[in-house]
């Protein structure tokens, strides 16, 4: 019985997350939308630790109220600047075109309620896209009539 009382009596663990270096940051630039701040750790923690990005950094947008990420996908390679943003948050045309007008190629990332992250490349106007990537062929209406038609 007096395992069933101390552990009843033991403090919870602390939340790794609260007491991380990069999430006191955050905390520390004053964004009122705590839900915000937290999908921004999340996606900091999955380009410093899953992805190996270099030179993450935090920086608060005044405007927009939220955190945004600065970072490099590999040395050398130009800054790039990631909004994180829980999926239920709006997001309107001019938030879109405040974080694109800092200069710097924009990664929307979608953080859902279970942690997903959906990251979007966001561009200043329309990209054409690139070609499809391995050998395929045109068969045509043609070859798909005579498939068909041979069953």
């Amino acid at each position: 019985m007096s395992e069933a009382s101390d552990a009843l009596q033991k403090p919870p663990p602390p939340n790794w997350i609260l007491q991380h270096p990069a999430y006191q940051l955050m905390k520390n630039l004053e964004v009122e939308d705590s839900e915000q701040v937290h999908a921004a750790f999340l996606v900091y923690m999955d380009l410093c630790e899953v992805r190996r990005w270099k030179e993450v950094s935090c920086v608060k947008s005044p405007e927009l109220q939220v955190v945004l990420l600065e970072a490099r996908e590999k040395e050398g390679a130009p800054v790039q600047t990631v909004l994180p943003l829980p999926v239920h948050r709006p997001l309107s045309h001019q938030s879109i075109r405040h974080v694109l007008d800092r200069g710097f190629p924009m990664l929307l990332c979608a953080v859902a309620s279970d942690s997903t992250l959906v990251y979007q490349k966001m561009t200043d106007g329309l990209v054409t896209p690139d070609p499809p990537a391995g050998p395929f062929q045109d068969v045509g209406r043609r070859q798909h009539r005579k498939r068909r038609q041979q069953r």
